[in-house]
């Protein structure tokens, strides 16, 4: 029978379905129902930057609301759930749980978080994934500011803890894979492909502001199938999917392109937790199906290393799809 065990920042994991940052991971009984249905491993809810500067008396920052996670905060529970109730957070979950807790905190710059995530290590969480994210609404500063703020962030974090760091990441630069390297000679030991930002929408006859679709659809996979395809024979890191994720078949596909392990929250809203197990009896049963005896027998196949796979990663499927030439 074939295995799942899989290798995600140096932490062996029994499977490679992670429950990703989410209302779902912060707090201790819904980590603990996780593990028991069989994740394989947790991403505990983010912290945000701007949690420490409110619980020192200072005002919210503004980037705030391009996050999903961030409407919690903004409805109250940032008061509560603020910077020591997560630390004991991750000592209780990895105390009542037998695999990798991952702390995540929600960045814009590198002001608190380097003796901040040392705090986190203490705590006991195996891995801290950075969500750095910000969306620029004035020309200054320019793109290149904003890149090296990303990599001083990661730079100032690894040189205050030994356990491993991922960053999270949206889709919009002009060159992902040179924002990528940056992120790696800086530290960054994984990554993890997207960050999904808080989605806006108008009613148009109170005209006001609203909330768009918060959790994400299956078709919102292609982007980061593309994007590890390209990368992964190229990084020296792994690589975790984020966003899409719902189905066996979806974290077999990331797997193809190379990404090590899957990350989701939308389906555990839909499905309940439980819908791990079928997850991973799935990928299983496909497995054996093909033939294969592990994930690391088909991991990278579809990947940009595959001379097959790089006319459908590159331009000429887009000049295929207006000219109608197949």
């Amino acid at each position: 029978m074939a295995t799942l065990q899989t290798e995600y920042l140096g932490l062996q994991l029994k499977n490679p379905f992670i429950a990703s940052s989410c209302g779902l991971t912060g707090t201790l009984a819904g980590v603990a129902e996780c593990a028991r249905s069989g994740a394989g491993a947790v991403v505990l809810k983010s912290l945000f930057e701007e949690q420490i500067d409110a619980e020192l008396g200072a005002v919210m920052d503004a980037n705030l609301a391009v996050h999903p996670e961030a409407q919690d905060y903004l409805s109250g529970l940032g008061k509560v759930h603020g910077p020591d109730t997560y630390l004991k957070l991750i000592a209780d979950a990895q105390t009542e749980t037998d695999i990798p807790i991952i702390a995540s905190v929600n960045c814009i710059s590198n002001k608190w978080w380097g003796d901040y995530a040392r705090q986190i290590e203490q705590a006991g969480a195996a891995a801290l994934e950075l969500n750095i994210g910000t969306i620029p609404s004035m020309p200054a500063p320019d793109s290149h500011a904003l890149e090296e703020q990303m990599v001083d962030t990661v730079r100032a974090v690894k040189s205050q803890i030994k356990i491993p760091v991922a960053v999270k990441l949206g889709p919009y630069f002009t060159s992902l894979p040179a924002v990528v390297e940056r992120l790696v000679e800086a530290g960054a030991d994984g990554l993890v492909l997207f960050n999904r930002f808080y989605r806006l929408d108008i009613d148009t006859e109170k005209l006001t502001f609203i909330t768009g679709k918060m959790t994400s659809q299956p078709e919102e996979l292609h982007l980061s199938l593309r994007w590890v395809a390209l990368l992964s024979p190229h990084v020296s890191v792994p690589i975790s999917v984020s966003t899409g994720v719902h189905e066996a078949t979806d974290a077999i596909k990331a797997i193809l392109v190379g990404a090590r392990v899957v990350q989701m929250a939308s389906v555990l809203y839909r499905k309940k937790t439980k819908y791990l197990q079928t997850l991973a009896e799935e990928t299983l049963a496909w497995l054996d199906r093909h033939g294969f005896a592990s994930l690391d027998a088909i991991r990278g196949q579809l990947s940009g290393s595959n001379s097959a796979a790089q006319e459908v990663l590159g331009r000429i499927q887009y000049i295929k799809a207006l000219t109608g030439v197949s």
